[in-house]
């Protein structure tokens, strides 16, 4: 039995959802790597080359005399690096051995870290051990490393596989903990961070260090210096992997109240204040992990390494946008407190993370309250807890910590698709909070709404703040932009939109037409030839790099 025709918009909207909650963001398999010389090795490289080989076969079955070849390996191939720093076939050997000292001390649950270990060799008794490093976070016994040669990476963020040549063993750290500072912190649940270790011999005693890739571009070994080797894209693999993310995106749509505490800023990587920040901001029935191909190719260029860092905004996408821009106020507010900005911030927002981010360089002061109620707040017969939701939403000015903002298939204007059949069966599946409802009783009756406004029956959610009759969108358009911050567009264009005329070109990127996010204010504008997705196709990629290399002021 086929479902009525009037059935169909809601199984097309059903299956868009789903479909976009259950791909698999990134896969991961584990495997115990082969060494492949790069060459034919000669002289000291020679039984190197053989004690490697031997080493991936036999590690588990003579774990310290594993340890103790691939140690000894290593040394050898950094000797014939201070013969000769260009030597392809030592580094390549230098590393690999590393990376099996590594997959040794985890098979084996060996603890180097906590006090020095004795490993055997050939040639006496090596002690090996860490440099202690000041900072807490950095202390190799709060994780478990992987070498990332042990894994592939692939799924539907992970398509590019990013890494650099240099000299160290890429690892995964993963911490064996939760961390209980993460909301103190802004940072992650759990740590999946890469980083690179170096292993430097003296006498008896090698003395293993780790570096930030991202923080550090070369590194002093032996008697020269060398490029530090690193891998941007499997620790993130990783982390999206094991974390599934891809679960919430419906759930948070659906039931944004159940997922309140999902609403935050968090950094992916430790706070450098000589770097600007690039805050992300996911859109309607997304997540953060949208950004993964984005921002795995920025990471791949030196120079936004050197001149950039990487946060993100998560919220719950049923909410009301101008709801989740109140929360990102606050926490702007709390995040400043704890990392103090001294340069600042590049804001990327991408669908509703675009309308989020408009607000964020907007100054309305208490004109849009007015506007809308037609007193002050003190004057609105309204609750305590009502109040001071609306007045966070509605009273704002523009952040002074935000340099500039890039939009990506902004709805700046609104979408069609949002207050047609599709969008208002999508918009009743969302689940409103309670204080959300109770607010929306209040002011049923006090709120003044535009003549050609939406005609408001419950406070809206996310959908309803898309549509271009919502009363908050047709206000907040009447409102120009702070003068002085730079902003940028990136829109899709599927090519289906037929001619353009000069006052409202028809062209669309699926859910978003061009006439609701051009801005005749923006520094550029570029059209790609792709779906709502923008923000990971190639070209668009490619420009958000060029717009941070020039807002950094790099030249190329």
């Amino acid at each position: 039995m086929k479902p009525a025709p009037t059935l169909w918009p809601v199984l097309a909207l059903l299956a868009c959802f789903t479909l976009s909650s259950c791909a698999r963001y990134a896969t991961v398999t584990e495997r115990r790597p082969q060494f492949r010389p790069v060459r034919t090795a000669v002289g000291a490289l020679l039984s190197v080359e053989k004690d490697l080989i031997d080493v991936t076969r036999n590690s588990r079955r003579e774990p310290m005399e594993a340890l103790g070849r691939s140690l000894s390996a290593a040394r050898v191939a950094q000797a014939e690096l201070d013969r000769d720093p260009t030597n392809e076939e030592a580094r390549n050997a230098y590393n690999f051995a590393l990376s099996r000292v590594f997959m040794i001390i985890r098979d084996a649950k060996l603890d180097p870290w906590t006090k020095p270990l004795a490993v055997p060799t050939a040639n006496g008794t090596l002690e090996l051990t860490h440099r202690p490093d000041s900072r807490a976070k950095w202390n190799p016994a709060l994780y478990d490393f992987k070498p990332s040669d042990q894994f592939d990476v692939g799924g539907v963020f992970v398509k590019e596989h990013i890494t650099k040549d240099g000299l160290g063993a890429p690892l995964v750290a993963i911490g064996k903990e939760q961390n209980e500072d993460e909301r103190e912190e802004f940072f992650l649940p759990r740590t999946y961070y890469g980083v690179t270790a170096v292993v430097r011999f003296q006498g008896a005693r090698a003395e293993i260090a780790f570096y930030d890739p991202l923080a550090t571009e070369d590194v002093h070994a032996g008697k020269h210096t060398f490029p530090l080797a690193a891998d941007f894209s499997t620790p993130v693999a990783v982390l999206l992997a094991s974390t599934r993310p891809e679960k919430m995106g419906l759930a948070r749509l659906i039931n944004p109240e159940k997922y309140a505490d999902t609403a935050r800023i968090a950094r992916l990587q430790p706070y450098d204040p000589n770097k600007k920040v690039v805050l992300v901001i996911h859109g309607l029935n997304s997540s953060p992990p949208t950004y993964t191909p984005m921002i795995n190719a920025l990471r791949g260029d030196a120079n936004i390494r050197q001149n950039y860092q990487f946060w993100f905004f998560s919220y719950p996408s049923g909410y009301p946008y101008p709801h989740s821009a109140a929360i990102l106020r606050h926490e702007l507010d709390a995040i400043q407190k704890r990392f103090p900005l001294k340069k600042k911030m590049v804001v990327i927002g991408h669908s509703m993370g675009g309308c989020i981010s408009r607000l964020l360089i907007t100054d309305v002061g208490d004109k849009l309250w007015l506007q809308m109620f037609g007193k002050p707040p003190e004057q609105v017969d309204i609750s305590e807890d009502t109040k001071k939701l609306l007045t966070d939403a509605l009273i704002f000015n523009h952040r002074p910590e935000v340099g500039r903002v890039i939009f990506i298939c902004a709805p700046l204007k609104g979408a069609d698709l949002a207050k047609g059949p599709i969008g208002r069966i999508g918009s009743s599946l969302v689940r409103a909070p309670l204080r959300l409802l109770k607010a929306g009783k209040e002011v049923m009756h006090v709120v003044v709404l535009h003549d050609d406004a939406m005609p408001l029956r419950r406070i809206p959610n996310s959908v309803d703040t898309l549509a271009p009759n919502n009363g908050f969108v047709l206000a907040i358009n009447q409102f120009p932009l702070t003068p002085g911050i730079p902003h940028n567009t990136i829109i899709g264009d599927r090519g289906r939109g037929g001619n353009k005329d000069k006052t409202r070109p028809v062209s669309s990127d699926g859910i978003v037409p061009y006439w609701s996010s051009h801005m005749p204010t923006a520094e550029s504008e570029l059209i790609v030839p792709t779906h709502h997705g923008a923000h990971q196709h190639p070209a668009a990629i490619e420009e958000v790099r060029r717009i941070l290399l020039k807002h950094a002021g790099v030249k190329e």
